[in-house]
């Protein structure tokens, strides 16, 4: 990403906004927020969740009493968290991807070995205390939101980014191991929305096709000109797909991975995901978030640079469609996803540092300290959009502990996980911390 500070404040206060709208809504007129939100949009077979379902949920608040014979429909809130999240998922996506792949990326080599010691803590630290504290409640509370171990895992990398700059300063090497972390963290967190979370039951046979789409585009629109190429250095068929074709050939191909996601039962919001490195891509990364990324003319970061603002009102969208919860929700799920992120996530992110670092000889990066671990663990417990997106597919929005709805009461935690940024300002003081902006 590029002008990190201009983009992550616009996502920032964009995602704030529709959360904070939809508080509102949803405590002031909650009648008119659940229809807002489960609005059909198109009765359908192709596309949406289930419309027997839908109907007997949601039908006679919209005076729907059958649906004919189609197997689905498309609501407002699958149109925003299971198609146009793909697109956020996929700016995820290719910010691992490079990190992995370029010989430059910043999760290659040792210099990333440390950080990603503390990613495992900062997601096993959190997993135990949310499913400590849940069987400290009792066998009938830990049954009930035993499915919600993965919420407090997660770390929202733009808003963390915002106050490890308030912390410890844009100069400090803190700053960028968080960020490291953070990323490791997205691309763990992927991996766990594919495998512990599907939408439906797996039909693996149709992640053939998803993968068919990315071989078919990666072969006759990236490696083929560049083969045909070789020795031309004005590489004029590769020049020609980029000026005459440009994108349309992978979005074509995203739009098939993505079907096939949602016929699969993998959440179709990690469709665009097998088409990421196909893309044509730079040879080298500048690092998360770096300025100088806005030079870089390969076709991936075009595409990144060209889904900047849009990926901006989609956040927008889902802050709104995700973040009304009323306040009569706040139960035990609540407190236990708020307790692994702001416990179990610095504890994680301190322990296994350490471990890193110190007995295992991985070393900090210069002009760190061990009790900085913490702190930067205090930061990374801010969930936010991640875990917002994850208690949406944890919890079914019908699931119920005693009167409390799990899916809302643990929205709200992640919600509260906001929090964890006056925590890590503290911290930050008593363990004296030194800002550096240089």
């Amino acid at each position: 990403m590029y002008r990190v500070w201009d983009f992550v404040t616009n996502y920032s206060l964009l995602l704030i906004a529709g959360a904070l709208l939809a508080l509102v809504w949803a405590n002031v007129d909650p009648h008119s927020y659940h229809q807002m939100v489960e609005y059909p949009i198109w009765f359908n077979d192709l596309v949406g969740i289930d419309a027997s379902k839908w109907l007997h949920t949601y039908g006679e608040e919209f005076g729907i009493t059958e649906v004919g014979d189609v197997t689905r429909v498309l609501t407002a809130h699958f149109l925003v968290n299971d198609i146009l999240m793909a697109f956020f998922f996929a700016i995820a996506a290719k910010e691992v991807w490079e990190a992995i792949i370029l010989e430059s990326g910043s999760l290659r080599g040792k210099k990333a070995a440390t950080p990603l010691f503390a990613t495992a803590g900062g997601m096993i630290g959190p997993i135990a205390v949310y499913l400590g504290l849940a069987a400290l409640l009792g066998s009938d509370t830990y049954d009930a939101v035993s499915r919600g171990w993965a919420i407090p895992t997660a770390t929202d990398i733009a808003f963390s980014y915002l106050v490890g700059r308030l912390v410890f300063g844009a100069g400090h090497p803190a700053v960028r191991f968080l960020l490291l972390l953070a990323i490791a963290d997205d691309a763990a967190g992927l991996v766990i929305l594919a495998i512990f979370y599907p939408s439906a039951e797996v039909a693996p046979e149709w992640l053939l096709v998803s993968l068919g789409a990315a071989i078919f585009v990666y072969v006759a629109f990236n490696w083929l000109p560049r083969r045909l190429d070789r020795g031309n250095q004005d590489r004029p068929n590769s020049t020609w797909m980029r000026q005459k074709l440009s994108f349309w050939p992978y979005l074509l191909a995203g739009c098939i991975s993505w079907f096939a996601f949602q016929k699969s039962g993998l959440h179709p919001a990690l469709g665009l995901l097998p088409i990421v490195p196909t893309l044509p891509h730079a040879d080298r990364a500048f690092g998360i978030f770096a300025e100088a990324e806005q030079y870089l003319t390969d076709l991936l970061n075009h595409v990144e640079h060209l889904l900047k603002h849009p990926v901006e009102v989609i956040l927008f969208l889902f802050g709104l469609f995700n973040a009304g919860v009323e306040f009569s929700s706040i139960g035990s799920p609540t407190w236990l996803v708020l307790g692994g992120l702001v416990i179990g996530k610095p504890l994680g992110v301190l322990l296994f540092g350490w471990f890193a670092a110190g007995p295992m000889k991985l070393g900090l990066p210069s002009g760190m300290r061990m009790v900085d671990l913490l702190v930067i663990g205090c930061v990374a417990a801010i969930g936010f959009t991640v875990s917002l997106f994850l208690a949406s597919v944890a919890f079914d929005s019908t699931a119920m502990l005693g009167d409390i709805r799990l899916q809302e009461a643990a929205k709200m935690g992640a919600l509260f996980s906001f929090g964890a940024a006056l925590v890590a300002i503290v911290a930050g003081k008593l363990t004296g911390v030194q800002k550096r902006n240089t």
